[in-house]
């Protein structure tokens, strides 16, 4: 018999490509490379939140209490809007009748763009103020704060800088800094996210108020926020004897609860400091109401009349001083633009 051809017999399956690794897995240029690619890998994989950053690491917290929004006297704080894109507003503030500041006027101007804000205001003292974001990016901005005033010792110039990664926050602060001789304080932050629901991290402060005498401080935060964003509470721990702890919880789309704790153990002092509050977004009005451990009882009620039109009520009671003040105030907007100037939907004929 005829022995089978080679023709009949198939050709060998080409060899298969070889198997390239991704790059972020391996760096054949260093180990530490190496290393460090499949650690942001496996962290980009993890998903984690942004964690906000440490200076608002108690926002909704200062948003529901009273500390920063309580008056007394009479207030009235006028708003034109000449332009919102770019925008562009100018207020007049006027204070008086209070027992713990004397009567003021306060001019301040807004011109805000996608990346810059810009905000100044003089008050009738001649202090001057203002405030620069410039964003060069969606994580990165530059910050710079001035304050100048007649008085010695007022005067304040600091420079910042914030990166905001996918699940951490890095910032850095200088006030009053000389580059002749270093002095000044300088602060630094990090706030890392570890799970999808706590994040933490420490701030760092160094104070250098001449070139014999420096200090350094560095106290630690956590931040855990639930799954539903809900609730959220936050810690911090300073090396001076100060810890503070915070809880804040949405009841409901209109309530919202908030509760501060401080504890101060240090050698010249040792108390603690409990403050709780409340918030309620009704239609067209808000009302807050705060409580302490210092026996104070406030609240303040804002009334929206209408889209350019407020009027505020404070109130404070101090049971252990048996003292108390009142304040009220308006709020008037004005502007020449339409509604759809405004970006605001026409009303229908």
């Amino acid at each position: 018999m005829a022995s089978i051809s080679e023709k009949t017999i198939p050709p060998p399956p080409p060899p298969a490509p070889p198997v390239l690794l991704p790059s972020s897995y391996f760096n054949p240029v260093s180990p530490f490379f190496n290393a460090y690619d499949r650690f942001a890998t496996w962290r980009r994989d993890l998903g984690l939140p942004h964690p906000g950053s440490v200076e608002n690491l108690g926002k909704e917290v200062k948003a529901t209490h009273l500390s920063n929004y309580i008056f007394d006297g009479a207030r009235a704080d006028m708003t034109k809007t000449f332009s919102m894109n770019p925008l562009f507003q100018v207020t007049h503030s006027f204070a008086l009748g209070s027992q713990t500041v004397p009567p003021s006027y306060n001019f301040g101007a807004i011109y805000a763009t996608p990346a810059v804000f810009l905000q100044g205001g003089v008050d009738h003292e001649g202090n001057v103020n203002g405030r620069m974001n410039r964003g060069w990016s969606a994580n990165n901005i530059s910050k710079v704060q001035a304050q100048f005033s007649q008085q010695a010792g007022h005067n304040m110039i600091q420079l910042e800088q914030e990166y905001q990664g996918a699940d951490y926050t890095l910032n850095a602060k200088a006030i009053n800094p000389s580059p002749v001789d270093f002095t000044g304080i300088y602060v630094g932050s990090y706030l890392q996210s570890f799970t999808k629901n706590l994040a933490v991290g420490f701030e760092s402060f160094y104070q250098r108020p001449s070139p014999e005498d420096s200090e350094l401080a560095t106290s630690y935060l956590a931040k855990y926020t639930s799954n539903d964003k809900n609730w959220i509470a936050t810690a911090q721990v300073q090396p001076s004897g100060i810890a503070t702890a915070t809880y804040w919880q949405k009841l409901s789309e209109r309530v919202e609860v908030a509760a501060d704790l401080q504890v101060i153990a240090t050698p010249a002092r040792r108390d603690a400091i409990a403050t709780l509050g409340a918030k309620y977004d009704l239609r067209t009005a808000s009302f807050k109401t705060q409580i302490d451990s210092t026996g104070k009882v406030s609240a303040l009620l804002e009334q929206r009349f209408t889209p350019t039109f407020s009027f505020l009520v404070a109130g404070e009671i101090d049971h252990f001083k048996n003292a108390a003040k009142v304040g009220v105030g308006v709020m008037i907007e004005g502007t020449s633009l339409t509604p759809e100037e405004m970006g605001m939907p026409s009303e229908m004929q």
